[in-house]
Protein backbone atom coordinates (compact mmCIF):
# COMPACT_ATOMS: atom_id res chain seq x y z
CA UNK A 1 0.00 0.00 0.00
CA UNK A 2 1.39 3.17 -0.81
CA UNK A 3 1.62 6.22 1.31
CA UNK A 4 -0.22 9.52 0.72
CA UNK A 5 0.89 11.58 2.73
CA UNK A 6 4.56 13.29 3.60
CA UNK A 7 6.12 11.51 6.08
CA UNK A 8 8.95 8.58 6.06
CA UNK A 9 9.24 5.80 8.25
CA UNK A 10 13.53 6.25 8.16
CA UNK A 11 12.55 9.69 10.28
CA UNK A 12 10.95 8.21 13.27
CA UNK A 13 13.14 5.32 13.64
CA UNK A 14 16.10 8.41 13.94
CA UNK A 15 13.69 10.58 15.98
CA UNK A 16 12.65 7.47 18.23
CA UNK A 17 16.47 6.64 18.77
CA UNK A 18 17.00 10.29 20.45
CA UNK A 19 13.81 10.07 22.56
CA UNK A 20 14.90 6.93 23.91
CA UNK A 21 18.63 8.27 24.41
CA UNK A 22 17.20 10.89 25.82
CA UNK A 23 14.73 8.71 28.58
CA UNK A 24 16.41 8.83 32.29
CA UNK A 25 15.91 5.36 34.89
CA UNK A 26 12.15 5.10 35.25
CA UNK A 27 10.96 6.36 38.54
CA UNK A 28 9.24 4.90 41.52
CA UNK A 29 5.68 6.37 40.44
CA UNK A 30 5.61 3.93 37.36
CA UNK A 31 6.59 6.65 34.57
CA UNK A 32 9.06 9.07 33.93
CA UNK A 33 8.98 12.06 31.65
CA UNK A 34 11.10 13.27 29.46
CA UNK A 35 12.68 15.65 26.52
CA UNK A 36 10.01 18.77 27.34
CA UNK A 37 7.21 16.90 28.79
CA UNK A 38 5.92 17.69 32.05
CA UNK A 39 3.09 17.42 34.58
CA UNK A 40 0.07 19.90 34.26
CA UNK A 41 -3.32 21.14 35.85
CA UNK A 42 -6.06 19.91 34.70
CA UNK A 43 -6.48 16.69 33.19
CA UNK A 44 -9.39 14.55 32.06
CA UNK A 45 -11.73 15.13 35.24
CA UNK A 46 -8.88 15.23 37.33
CA UNK A 47 -6.34 17.58 38.62
CA UNK A 48 -3.27 16.48 36.69
CA UNK A 49 -1.83 15.18 32.99
CA UNK A 50 1.44 14.86 31.36
CA UNK A 51 1.57 17.71 29.04
CA UNK A 52 4.07 16.76 25.78
CA UNK A 53 5.33 19.31 23.56
CA UNK A 54 6.84 19.36 20.64
CA UNK A 55 8.82 23.45 19.24
CA UNK A 56 11.44 24.19 17.61
CA UNK A 57 13.57 24.91 21.37
CA UNK A 58 12.15 21.50 22.75
CA UNK A 59 11.41 19.07 19.40
CA UNK A 60 10.31 15.92 21.42
CA UNK A 61 8.60 14.81 24.66
CA UNK A 62 7.34 12.06 25.77
CA UNK A 63 6.39 9.42 28.72
CA UNK A 64 8.36 6.47 29.04
CA UNK A 65 5.68 3.60 30.89
CA UNK A 66 7.11 0.77 33.46
CA UNK A 67 6.53 -2.38 31.47
CA UNK A 68 5.62 -5.49 33.06
CA UNK A 69 8.26 -8.12 33.09
CA UNK A 70 7.70 -10.59 30.43
CA UNK A 71 4.89 -9.18 28.87
CA UNK A 72 5.23 -9.71 24.97
CA UNK A 73 4.02 -8.36 21.84
CA UNK A 74 1.08 -11.22 22.05
CA UNK A 75 0.25 -9.97 25.68
CA UNK A 76 -0.65 -6.69 24.42
CA UNK A 77 -4.57 -6.45 24.49
CA UNK A 78 -5.12 -2.69 25.51
CA UNK A 79 -3.59 0.34 24.22
CA UNK A 80 -5.33 3.82 24.90
CA UNK A 81 -4.87 7.65 26.16
CA UNK A 82 -7.53 10.56 26.57
CA UNK A 83 -5.57 13.17 24.95
CA UNK A 84 -6.17 17.48 24.84
CA UNK A 85 -4.73 19.19 21.85
CA UNK A 86 -3.93 22.95 22.85
CA UNK A 87 -1.60 24.01 20.33
CA UNK A 88 -1.48 21.82 16.74
CA UNK A 89 -2.80 18.58 15.99
CA UNK A 90 -1.88 15.36 14.87
CA UNK A 91 0.03 14.52 12.28
CA UNK A 92 3.89 14.00 10.57
CA UNK A 93 3.16 10.71 12.79
CA UNK A 94 3.30 12.41 16.20
CA UNK A 95 1.71 11.84 18.96
CA UNK A 96 2.15 7.82 18.28
CA UNK A 97 2.91 4.94 21.20
CA UNK A 98 6.26 3.50 20.42
CA UNK A 99 6.00 0.01 21.62
CA UNK A 100 10.02 -1.39 22.02
CA UNK A 101 10.78 -4.55 21.20
CA UNK A 102 14.97 -5.80 21.03
CA UNK A 103 14.80 -6.29 17.59
CA UNK A 104 12.60 -3.04 16.55
CA UNK A 105 10.13 -0.62 17.63
CA UNK A 106 6.56 -0.83 16.73
CA UNK A 107 4.97 2.83 16.00
CA UNK A 108 0.73 3.19 16.65
CA UNK A 109 -0.10 6.82 15.67
CA UNK A 110 -3.03 8.59 16.91
CA UNK A 111 -5.38 10.19 14.52
CA UNK A 112 -7.26 9.12 11.32
CA UNK A 113 -6.14 6.34 9.36
CA UNK A 114 -4.30 6.28 6.86
CA UNK A 115 -3.13 9.51 7.22
CA UNK A 116 -3.20 10.12 11.25
CA UNK A 117 -4.61 13.35 11.38
CA UNK A 118 -7.79 15.02 12.30
CA UNK A 119 -7.30 15.13 15.57
CA UNK A 120 -9.64 17.75 17.72
CA UNK A 121 -8.26 20.62 19.82
CA UNK A 122 -9.67 21.96 22.74
CA UNK A 123 -11.60 19.12 23.92
CA UNK A 124 -10.46 16.02 25.89
CA UNK A 125 -10.86 12.45 23.56
CA UNK A 126 -10.46 9.04 24.30
CA UNK A 127 -8.22 7.33 21.50
CA UNK A 128 -10.06 4.00 21.72
CA UNK A 129 -8.26 0.44 21.98
CA UNK A 130 -5.54 0.82 19.32
CA UNK A 131 -4.61 -2.43 19.68
CA UNK A 132 -7.77 -4.34 18.51
CA UNK A 133 -7.71 -6.73 15.43
CA UNK A 134 -8.48 -4.77 12.57
CA UNK A 135 -6.23 -1.64 13.68
CA UNK A 136 -3.33 -0.62 11.83
CA UNK A 137 -0.11 -0.33 13.43
CA UNK A 138 3.69 0.52 12.00
CA UNK A 139 5.75 -2.63 11.87
CA UNK A 140 8.07 -1.39 9.51
CA UNK A 141 11.64 -1.58 11.93
CA UNK A 142 10.78 -5.21 12.29
CA UNK A 143 10.51 -5.91 8.92
CA UNK A 144 6.97 -5.52 8.66
CA UNK A 145 4.82 -3.33 6.96
CA UNK A 146 3.68 0.43 7.36
CA UNK A 147 0.33 -0.96 7.48
CA UNK A 148 -0.05 -3.93 8.98
CA UNK A 149 -3.26 -5.15 11.40
CA UNK A 150 -2.76 -5.63 15.01
CA UNK A 151 -4.00 -8.81 14.05
CA UNK A 152 -1.06 -9.97 11.38
CA UNK A 153 1.52 -8.01 13.70
CA UNK A 154 0.76 -10.36 16.78
CA UNK A 155 0.79 -13.09 14.18
CA UNK A 156 4.24 -12.29 13.20
CA UNK A 157 5.92 -10.97 16.13
CA UNK A 158 3.24 -12.16 19.21
CA UNK A 159 6.26 -13.62 20.76
CA UNK A 160 8.81 -10.43 21.31
CA UNK A 161 9.02 -9.24 24.45
CA UNK A 162 7.91 -5.78 24.99
CA UNK A 163 10.90 -3.56 26.45
CA UNK A 164 9.43 -0.50 26.34
CA UNK A 165 6.35 1.43 26.22
CA UNK A 166 6.70 5.32 25.29
CA UNK A 167 4.13 8.12 24.52
CA UNK A 168 5.66 9.87 22.77
CA UNK A 169 5.34 13.88 20.47
CA UNK A 170 7.79 15.31 17.80
CA UNK A 171 5.50 16.38 15.43
CA UNK A 172 6.59 20.16 15.37
CA UNK A 173 8.67 19.46 12.09
CA UNK A 174 5.48 18.39 10.48
CA UNK A 175 2.79 20.47 11.78
CA UNK A 176 4.28 23.51 13.87
CA UNK A 177 4.36 23.91 17.70
CA UNK A 178 2.18 20.59 18.53
CA UNK A 179 1.47 21.25 22.60
CA UNK A 180 -0.65 18.07 24.13
CA UNK A 181 -1.93 16.92 27.34
CA UNK A 182 -2.90 13.09 27.53
CA UNK A 183 -4.02 11.86 30.72
CA UNK A 184 -5.57 8.02 31.96
CA UNK A 185 -3.27 6.26 29.63
CA UNK A 186 -3.92 2.28 29.93
CA UNK A 187 -1.46 -0.49 28.83
CA UNK A 188 -3.59 -3.80 29.95
CA UNK A 189 -5.78 -2.09 31.90
CA UNK A 190 -3.12 -0.34 34.00
CA UNK A 191 -3.95 3.23 34.27
CA UNK A 192 -1.39 6.58 34.56
CA UNK A 193 -3.08 9.27 35.36
CA UNK A 194 -0.10 11.21 36.53
CA UNK A 195 -2.05 12.30 39.96
CA UNK A 196 0.13 12.89 43.09
CA UNK A 197 -0.43 12.06 46.87
CA UNK A 198 -0.68 15.61 47.26
CA UNK A 199 -3.14 16.06 44.31
CA UNK A 200 -5.25 13.26 46.40
CA UNK A 201 -4.85 15.31 49.40
CA UNK A 202 -6.38 18.14 48.29
CA UNK A 203 -9.53 16.97 46.91
CA UNK A 204 -9.03 15.72 43.56
CA UNK A 205 -10.78 12.03 44.11
CA UNK A 206 -13.83 13.40 43.62
CA UNK A 207 -13.89 14.34 40.08
CA UNK A 208 -12.09 10.71 38.88
CA UNK A 209 -14.66 9.53 36.80
CA UNK A 210 -14.43 6.21 34.22
CA UNK A 211 -15.23 6.77 30.52
CA UNK A 212 -18.87 6.25 31.56
CA UNK A 213 -18.91 9.15 34.08
CA UNK A 214 -19.18 6.35 37.04
CA UNK A 215 -16.93 7.59 40.04
CA UNK A 216 -14.31 4.91 40.34
CA UNK A 217 -13.71 5.21 44.57
CA UNK A 218 -15.68 6.70 47.28
CA UNK A 219 -12.30 8.29 49.22
CA UNK A 220 -9.14 9.72 49.67
CA UNK A 221 -7.68 6.51 50.20
CA UNK A 222 -8.68 4.72 47.32
CA UNK A 223 -7.46 7.53 45.15
CA UNK A 224 -3.88 6.84 46.75
CA UNK A 225 -3.85 3.37 46.01
CA UNK A 226 -5.44 3.30 42.89
CA UNK A 227 -4.10 6.25 40.72
CA UNK A 228 -1.38 8.00 42.10
CA UNK A 229 1.88 6.38 42.30
CA UNK A 230 4.62 8.54 44.17
CA UNK A 231 5.20 11.89 42.77
CA UNK A 232 5.69 14.94 44.34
Amino acid sequence: MSKIFGFKPSIFAALALICMTAVSALAANGYSLFGGAELVSPGYNSPTSAQLASTTAEPFSGVDLTVPEGLTVGDLENLSTWYYFEEGTCGGGAPRFTVGTNEGNIFIYLGDYPNYTNCPQDIWTNSGNLVEDGDYVDTSQLGGNFYQTWADAVAAYGDLEITSIQLVNDGSWFAGDVVVKVDNVDVNGMIWTFESKNSCKNGGFGQFLDEEGNQLYKNQGQCVSYYARGGE
